[in-house]
């Protein structure tokens, strides 16, 4: 990985930075710092945040590494990214073995999120990104939406929503060109049959499942790339300390 490489992670680290804190100053959160714990799900500006402060990080040490020729830079370059693979590759075997265990984790924040729906703009696109993406709704089915408070069948609840799904979860008419947002009000007040017609009945993680076994490969082929430019990385950056140390030797 050469100096232009690193720089271009730096200044992308740099990006994604920015991206994540200008998304949370618009949402006031800057303004307070408090907030950042009173959603209830997952908000998405953290993954611009921590993606972007790694890249960052990595790229500021790996950089000005090279330039400078500063091998305590280039050591902690090395160290950090063999951490990151230790990892990855950690959370794969741990992912394997333990694979109900992840499907009942992933079921839990799902749902976690399904509560938060209405919490934040952010995370309520994310979760109709994935619902259209994968054809699914809520977590194992579209039930799993009673857990909002204002989609659940409760006679308490008040909301026009009721008995309800978002619109993420409706089935696509190709022939329309905008999109209906209330396609879901009362789709599941209908019998299971009339259900499947307007809505996904699958849950997100079977259809998720069901996604990674179909591009398993894919997916395999991209962790594979990610492992080896690692890898690639840390020996580039061992054997650039080792040239400048052993110049430095023969002074």
């Amino acid at each position: 990985m050469d100096s232009p490489a690193k720089m271009s992670q730096y200044f992308l680290g740099i990006a994604f930075l920015g991206i994540g804190l200008w998304a949370w100053n618009e949402k006031g959160v800057l303004s307070n710092i408090s907030s950042i714990t009173d959603l209830g799900g997952f908000d998405p500006v953290w993954l611009f945040l921590v993606v972007g402060g790694v890249m960052f990080i990595l790229g500021f040490a790996g950089c000005i590494g090279a330039l400078r020729e500063n091998t305590f830079l280039l050591k902690f370059f090395s160290v950090f990214l063999g951490i990151i693979f230790f990892l990855e590759l950690t959370a794969g075997v741990l992912a394997f073995v333990f694979k109900d265990w992840i499907k009942d984790q992933l079921y839990f924040f799902i749902n976690n999120n399904i509560r938060a729906y209405r919490d934040d703009i952010d995370l309520q696109n994310l979760i109709d990104f994935t619902q259209e993406y994968w054809q699914c709704c809520g977590a194992f089915g579209a039930d799993d939406w009673n857990l909002n408070i204002y989609f659940n069948c409760t006679d308490s609840n008040a909301s026009r929503e009721r008995c309800g799904v978002p619109f993420s979860c409706c089935t696509k008419d190709p022939a329309e060109d905008v999109i209906n947002t209330q396609c879901g009000y009362d789709a599941r007040q209908k019998p299971e049959v009339d259900q499947q017609i307007v809505i996904y009945t699958k849950g997100c993680v079977p259809q998720f499942e069901k996604w990674l076994q179909d591009n398993l490969t894919i997916v395999a082929g991209i962790f594979i790339g990610i492992a080896l430019l690692q890898i690639f990385g840390i020996c580039l950056a061992q054997n650039l300390v080792s040239d400048i140390e052993a110049v430095r030797a023969s002074w």
